[in-house]
């Protein structure tokens, strides 16, 4: 997933990041028609296609700056972070230090695992627009996509020591901190994060988490369902919701369980590529006796977490019941494998 969606369609004016939504109202008549059609398509997402028309229109003039920004974000958009990367530092040394094109070559540098110096890019980006909440956002949300917690912390720390009162930092922060088991420190974190944007869907997400880590399910219930009534219905929250009932003992039958269908089910819809839906609508199909449904689910969830030692579990049963043994016993390899990974890396941490 692109955790950006901002180009500049002009070198000689390169101010502040904006969408791609707006990206083609400052295309000007002398912008061929490749380079056109290339802006638009990046404009709806579609990379995959835009990228021809963008080589094309590069080809003619490779030191075009709209170009070679579009095609970046349209290499990112894809997964060729090392094209991503070439085509960033081309812009980069060519004049064009930036800080867009510097926070999306941070945003390529943490999908090609190169943590440091996706660091080093965004602390560039941050310098020239320190006040820029975005350039963090844009960094944290690619670490989460890419489940770098420990960078994903270092980032928002960074953007916090410039914006403290910043919402959005103080939840991604409580979120990684979680994420890497720290959960004393992460709850002062999500309220604070609810203290600065008070009935916002970041205020519910952070509200219900807080709970959850406090082991006050019907609290968090009751948020979770508040937030949505309030029409804060976003996928994180419907996961949450979803979650929350399958936690609070939803079985099949009940209203309840419906209810947690009908969340994940509609989470996954909106952002396929967030594994926690993914693998709760695994499990909670592996609960109906829906098998075909659940390896399907569980399956992405894998792909996208392939180092979350819950989704082998029901992935083993899920081929034990479908008669699948091999898969099962695979299944169950990798988990013991993680296990014995986790309590060696615990052990060498230990003081």
């Amino acid at each position: 997933m692109v955790a950006v969606l901002f180009t500049e369609v002009n070198a000689q004016n390169a101010g502040p990041p904006v969408s791609v939504n707006d990206a083609v109202r400052g295309a000007t008549s002398s912008v061929d028609a490749e380079l056109r059609k290339g802006i638009d398509l990046t404009r709806q997402g579609r990379f995959k296609e835009a990228i021809p028309f963008l080589l094309k229109a590069q080809s003619r003039t490779p030191t075009d700056y709209v170009a070679g920004f579009n095609l970046a974000l349209c290499y990112l958009g894809v997964g060729d972070f090392k094209q991503a990367i070439a085509n960033l530092n081309e812009l980069h040394d060519g004049g064009y230090n930036t800080a867009a094109v510097n926070n999306l070559l941070s945003q390529a540098y943490v999908g090609n695992g190169q943590s440091e110096r996706a660091f080093q890019a965004l602390e560039e980006a941050s310098r020239k627009t320190p006040k820029d909440e975005k350039l963090y956002a844009f960094v944290a949300d690619a670490c989460t996509d890419h489940y770098d917690y420990r960078l994903g912390l270092r980032v928002v720390d960074l953007g916090l020591r410039q914006l403290p009162d910043s919402a959005r930092l103080h939840y991604e922060r409580a979120v990684f901190l979680a994420r890497l088991d720290r959960f004393e420190e992460a709850e002062p974190e999500f309220a604070m994060a609810s203290k600065l944007a008070p009935g916002s869907d970041l205020s519910y997400l952070a509200l219900i988490q807080e709970k959850l880590y406090e082991d006050k399910l019907s609290d968090a219930l009751s948020l979770a369902r508040e937030g949505i009534k309030a029409g804060h219905r976003d996928y994180q929250m419907l996961s949450l919701l979803g979650t929350v009932l399958m936690h609070a003992g939803a079985a099949p039958g009940q209203p309840e369980f419906a209810e947690a269908r009908g969340a994940l089910e509609t989470s996954v819809a909106l952002h396929p590529g967030y594994s926690t839906s993914q693998i709760a609508l695994g499990k909670l199909y592996l609960m109906e006796g829906h098998l075909q449904e659940a390896v399907l689910h569980l399956e992405v969830g894998r792909r996208l977490e392939p180092g979350n030692p819950a989704v082998y579990t029901s992935l083993a049963r899920a081929y034990r019941q479908l008669g699948d043994r091999t898969k099962a016993e695979e299944s169950l390899a990798v988990l013991a494998n993680l296990l014995r990974e986790k309590t060696s890396k615990a052990n060498s941490e230990s003081p």
